[in-house]
């Protein structure tokens, strides 16, 4: 599949400053086929059944929306709909053209951003838009159109001598992923004919991510390695890629490449990743509510305000996986630390 990367207003990729390096792993790591994605076996039957349809009747998917907390593959699902996809517009003899296309809400700021991007399409193409709910509202508004009738307006000229242009757009399919769903505004929301939410995996997927990863990188590592690494990996996909990642980097200093038990468990320490995957972050943050509020609730300002970080990055990176392993209870009233979380913490 051949990606292309829509570049932003101001001159930047919406992959920001990620290294070289640091693409080439994730790229190299991702599944290309529905058949090769593991874990979200619900979500999986039902996309594949809607790909099948659209394929019988060589027309594109339907508008795709996918949602969940960050580091479970919306990303990756993208664009293996769009290798899906990609046979279905690929004629005998001919080379697969680009048919994916990446850009990130924050990138695309103006409705002429839009209209930059969406005329560059082709028919079957796949646009792929990150972060959609942070898209601006005049962006939302000029984005209904284009998902309903493929069409797009754009105003030409100034003052008395404006007017509106409509233009036709190729039939596309647009996927847009999100952490927040309920943040997009409903006219965008119900614009989506397929509307899927990503769950967190269990243990024994992520060991087959871990398992999978470790033979793509060619990396010797024992079955029981791979159960502790899938034990501390937040039930995340991209969590356990990385952990995998420095865990290799240590295993070539001191056991000549070699993922074992010990290596394994001497690498989580120095990183200070305890059983239950819970980093210095995460501990911090569930102290500073016990040191200060004990038993009561706190509101996500006040806490945000205490751990100095940003309330969007406790409700989307945090809070999610701490109150999925019962650490965490989220009140009317504010945040509280179960029982349970005390017990871990000692």
């Amino acid at each position: 599949m051949a990606v292309e990367r829509i570049v932003d207003a101001r001159g930047s990729s919406d992959d920001g400053d990620m290294p070289d390096e640091q693409q080439k792993f994730e790229n190299t790591l991702r599944p290309q086929r529905l058949s090769e994605y593991i874990g979200q076996e619900s979500l999986k039957t039902s996309l594949q059944l809607a790909i099948d349809a659209a394929k019988q009747r060589n027309e594109p998917i339907d508008h795709v929306l996918l949602f969940g907390p960050p580091g479970l593959g919306k990303t990756t699902l993208a664009g293996v709909i769009a290798n899906e996809m990609a046979a279905n517009t690929k004629k005998k003899g001919e080379e697969q053209k680009p048919n994916f296309k990446v850009a990130s809400g924050p990138g695309i700021s103006r409705p002429g951003d839009l209209a930059s991007v969406l005329t560059s399409l082709q028919d079957g193409d796949v646009l792929f838009i990150d972060e959609i709910h942070r898209l601006s509202r005049q962006v939302e508004e000029t984005l209904y159109s284009a998902m309903e009738d493929y069409v797009i307006d754009i105003m030409i000229g100034k003052g008395p001598a404006v007017r509106s242009v409509r233009l036709s757009l190729p039939r596309f399919t647009l996927i847009g992923a999100t952490t927040r769903a309920g943040a997009l505004a409903n006219p965008l929301r119900d614009r989506f004919g397929l509307v899927y939410r990503l769950e967190y995996y269990s243990e024994p997927h992520i060991k087959e991510i871990i398992t999978r990863s470790s033979r793509i990188l060619d990396l010797t590592i024992t079955d029981e390695a791979a159960t502790m690494l899938s034990s501390r990996a937040r039930l995340t996909p991209r969590i356990a890629n990385r952990l995998l990642k420095r865990v290799r980097d240590y295993a070539e200093l001191n056991n000549n490449g070699k993922i074992d038990v010990a290596i394994a468990e001497q690498s989580l320490e120095l990183l200070q990743i305890d059983r239950l995957g819970l980093d210095i972050a995460d501990r911090s943050l569930l102290r500073t509510i016990l040191d200060h509020y004990g038993e009561r609730p706190v509101g996500i300002k006040t806490l945000a305000a205490l751990t100095g970080d940003e309330a969007s990055t406790i409700e989307d990176y945090y809070e999610p996986y701490l109150m999925q392993i019962g650490f965490l209870e989220r009140t009317p009233r504010g945040r509280v630390v179960t029982g349970r979380a005390k017990k871990h913490l000692g």
